[in-house]
C-alpha cells in the first residue's frame, strides 16, 4: 500500500505536514478547557493523552476517506492482530502550557528504530499560527513496542516500517534535569 498524503485541513486537525528540513511530522492537537489544573495549565496526565492523540494520527493507518501523514502505517487492535504497547514514557516540562484555541504543534520524529519497538519523540510547542519564535512547552519520549495481539509476544518492525520511518529518525531527546 502506498503512503498515505499529508492530512488536509479537517475540522479536528487543521493542517499537519512533514517538515523536510528537519524530519520531523507536525501534528496539530488542540486543548480542552478541561486539559487544564487548578493551575490553569495543562496537566500532567493531561499531556500524556495529547501525547497518544499526536502519535495515533502519525502512526496509525487512516480508516476510508480519512487522509494521515506518510508515517500512519500501522494497523493496530486485536481485530488486526497486531499491538501497540507503551513500555515507558518520560516528559520534561520546560513552560506551563496555557490555554489556547489555536492546536498545539507537536513535532514528532524516532530517536531509535529496535528489534521490535520504537523511540518516538517529541516537541510539545506553541501553535505555529502564532507569529514569533514557537515556545516549547515539554520535551517527550515513548517507548513503543509492537506486540502480537494473541500471544504478548514482540514483533519485529517489518522492511516497510523501517523504510517508511527511517528518514524521520534523528537525534534522541536529552534531558536537561537528570540527576
Amino acid at each position: 500500500m502506498p503512503p498515505s498524503p499529508t492530512v488536509r485541513p479537517t475540522a479536528s486537525s487543521p493542517v499537519t505536514d512533514v517538515s523536510a528540513e528537519t524530519g520531523r511530522l507536525h501534528i496539530p492537537i488542540a486543548l480542552r478547557w478541561g486539559d487544564l489544573d487548578a493551575f490553569n495549565h495543562v496537566n500532567n496526565a493531561a499531556m500524556l493523552k495529547l501525547l497518544e492523540e499526536a502519535r495515533v494520527r502519525a502512526f496509525w493507518r487512516p480508516a476510508a476517506g480519512e487522509t494521515a501523514p506518510p508515517t500512519a502505517i500501522l494497523d493496530s487492535g486485536i481485530h488486526s492482530g497486531v499491538l501497540t504497547l507503551v513500555a515507558r514514557q518520560e516528559i520534561e516540562y520546560t513552560a506551563p502550557v496555557p490555554y489556547q484555541r489555536h492546536p498545539l504543534d507537536i513535532q514528532m520524529w524516532f530517536g531509535s528504530l529496535g528489534g521490535s519497538s520504537i523511540e518516538v519523540c517529541y516537541e510539545v510547542c506553541s501553535p505555529r499560527e502564532i507569529a514569533g519564535d514557537q515556545t516549547v512547552y515539554a520535551r517527550a519520549t515513548t517507548i513503543v513496542v509492537k506486540a502480537d495481539a494473541a500471544s504478548g509476544r514482540p514483533l519485529k518492525l517489518s522492511e516497510h516500517e523501517r523504510a517508511t520511518w527511517e528518514p524521520f529518525v534523528g537525534p534522541p531527546i536529552v534531558y536537561a534535569r537528570r540527576r
